[in-house]
């Protein structure tokens, strides 16, 4: 196996997870771009009250995104197991 395989096997694998994290990192992000704005706005400082809605909402994500995230995966896992012995041989 040469090191140009390594690097585009490591590069799929990077992309891949940031395709995978990607919809719960950013929906997280917006809400809790929000609830800070909501916060300030009523000068409310509750830990709970940013936790909570990203958290709801990260779950909301995962059941809308998770079938085709973990789609991604398996395809991944597949070929490249299915490209093992041509990456050995």
């Amino acid at each position: 196996m040469s090191p140009d395989t390594v690097v585009a096997i490591v590069r799929q694998a990077l992309e891949l997870a940031m395709l995978a994290a990607g919809p719960l990192l950013l929906a997280s992000l917006l809400m809790g771009l929000l609830v800070s704005v909501f916060q300030a706005a009523t000068q409310i400082n509750e830990m709970t009250l940013s936790f909570i809605p990203k958290l709801l909402v990260m779950f909301l994500v995962l059941v809308i995104v998770g079938p085709w995230t973990l789609r991604l995966l398996v395809d991944y896992v597949v070929r490249l197991l299915g490209s093992i012995p041509a990456l050995i041989g």
